[in-house]
């Protein structure tokens, strides 16, 4: 495995692990996981195939060290953007779709800019991982963007119904993924 493949991969298991330790202390909330299970499913099962048909074995694998150098660096901004935002949103976290008990609507931070800096650090990271490591990786952001465009609209039509007096304006000064575009 190449230096910048074994970066991207411990970068990961660290992420993930912070992720999982962070999940401890957030409010409660309902309807985190059964919403949008069949997209979870779907998605889980097309990695798996792809792994188990040994796509991600030496085909499309990157050996551009501009390439590397380009997508570690897209891979390590969105890690940092999606643990900022993290940060940032506290006690309000929880598993895409989830309604939680006393939310609050945080505007600030990554969030003055877009509506889901989470999952837009989160793509930016497999896109990333896909123009260092190998081109399979934008199967899964590819798979992954369309779980979190869900997600996100899911999210914003409860947000809109608990906050009807400031999310209407919050979300036209704003873009749902990417800051100034989308």
């Amino acid at each position: 495995m190449k230096v910048v493949g074994l970066v991207i991969l411990i970068g990961w298991a660290l992420f993930w692990v912070y992720w999982l330790l962070a999940a401890f202390g957030v409010k409660s909330g309902t309807g985190a996981w059964r919403r949008g299970a069949i997209i979870r499913v779907v998605i889980l099962v097309v990695a798996l195939l792809l792994l188990r048909a040994r796509a991600f074995r030496d085909l499309g694998l990157n050996r551009n060290p501009w390439l590397e150098g380009i997508g570690l660096a897209l891979f390590v901004l969105g890690l940092a953007l999606a643990v900022w935002a993290r940060v940032h949103l506290g006690r309000n976290w929880g598993m895409p779709m989830t309604h939680k008990a006393d939310p609050e609507l945080v505007t600030t931070g990554p969030y003055r800019t877009v509506r889901h800096p989470i999952y837009s650090g989160i793509l930016l990271a497999v896109i990333g991982t896909g123009v260092a490591v190998s081109v399979y990786w934008l199967v899964l952001a590819v798979l992954l963007g369309g779980y979190f465009v869900y997600s996100a609209v899911m999210e914003e039509r409860y947000l809109a119904e608990r906050f009807p007096d400031t999310y209407p304006e919050y979300k036209r000064s704003t873009k749902m993924l990417i800051p100034f575009v989308l």
